[in-house]
């Protein structure tokens, strides 16, 4: 799963430096986010991304990941990509309501618990949703259609 993930992630990053933005990937080091670079503007910028394979009317950041982000003073920006769209939240743009405690996995590989965590949840209001998904995919994983047709060729 952490290899897909960082497949997602990679892509994620081509295809907006494709769009005028200049990041690199950092998903295997010690950073909390998973790029960071310029956006299109220059200016510096962090991204967290996550890929979910549901969909959620909010999409959900956990408290200790935004404050991660927020604290390098940089542009911060979470992307989220499930079923309906892509979504991206300028965070240094939204006023934060208090979290809520959410039951999360725990992120140490070799355990299922899970742990009670503060989280936002944010509302698709909220963000920049960069392209709709026309085909509905609430039933499959994230990317199965590219990945099924990539096969066949």
């Amino acid at each position: 799963m952490v290899d897909k993930t960082h497949k997602l992630e990679k892509l994620t990053v081509q295809l907006l430096n494709l769009d005028g933005w200049k990041l690199e990937w950092t998903g295997e080091g010690y950073d909390s986010w998973d790029a960071q670079g310029l956006t299109p503007k220059g200016h510096e910028c962090v991204i967290e991304m996550k890929f979910r394979n549901k969909y959620y009317d909010t999409k959900l950041l956990e408290q200790f990941k935004y404050d991660k982000l927020m604290a390098t003073g940089k542009v911060a920006i979470y992307f989220v990509n499930d079923p309906k769209a892509n979504y991206m939240y300028w965070l240094n743009n939204l006023k934060m309501s208090d979290p809520t405690d959410m039951y999360c996995p725990d992120t140490t590989l070799w355990t299922k618990k899970k742990l009670l965590k503060p989280c936002y949840l944010l509302t698709e209001q909220e963000a920049t949703i960069i392209n709709p998904n026309d085909i509905d995919l609430t039933d499959k994983g994230v990317w199965s259609e590219y990945f099924k047709n990539s096969e066949k060729k």
